[in-house]
């Protein structure tokens, strides 16, 4: 399992580029909606950043009715998530699920390390104006899905189950009801 899809770690060059996901894209079945070349590469560990939830410019998001995920840097942290290699056909897909044009998320190059130790330039997102907000339930759910699912250190599952999510007691859109479905279907 090691080596889907990553042999060629360098991944940047060519057709496809290299995505760190920390977020609802950890699951495949999130990442493949908007983005089918996907490919599941590696779990791998951001050094010195920590795992945040907040909304962008104040505003909850209308998909997930709650805070999103973000990253922000803080020395002796970790955030652990997917590699995933993906066709550059699908970086405005990516972009435009990120909200980038929108000013939701900046996209950022970060290095981050496999359990073997290699260190692996990716693109990731970021929020850079954002108000702290925790998850919806459903969001939260997502995550440990596609956390459970790629295999992430129990440790940082445990972390990710323990975070508190608001009160949200509504639904979220039908494909997103969908994947939730599949996913508790597919790690139960």
């Amino acid at each position: 399992m090691a080596n889907s899809g990553c042999e060629d770690l360098r991944g940047q060059e060519g057709e496809s580029f290299l995505y760190f996901a920390y977020g609802s894209n950890l699951l495949t079945e999130r990442i493949h909606l908007r983005n089918p070349s996907a490919v599941f590469c590696c779990v791998a560990r951001l050094q010195d950043f920590k795992l945040d939830f907040g909304n962008s410019q104040g505003k909850t998001s209308e998909t997930w009715h709650g805070g999103i995920a973000t990253i922000f840097q803080s020395p002796g942290d970790e955030v652990w998530g997917v590699v995933w290699k993906m066709n550059k056909s699908n970086l405005s897909s990516l972009d435009e699920q990120e909200g980038v044009k929108s000013g939701t998320y900046v996209p950022i190059e970060v290095n981050v390390y496999t359990q073997e130790g290699k260190e692996i330039t990716c693109r990731s997102y970021q929020m850079k104006n954002y108000e702290s907000a925790p998850p919806s339930p459903q969001y939260k759910k997502v995550i440990c899905l596609g956390a459970k699912e790629n295999g992430l250190p129990l440790e940082y599952q445990k972390k990710l189950n323990a975070i508190e999510p608001n009160d949200y007691k509504g639904e979220v859109s039908e494909e997103i009801e969908d994947i939730i479905k599949k996913g508790e279907t597919k790690t139960h």
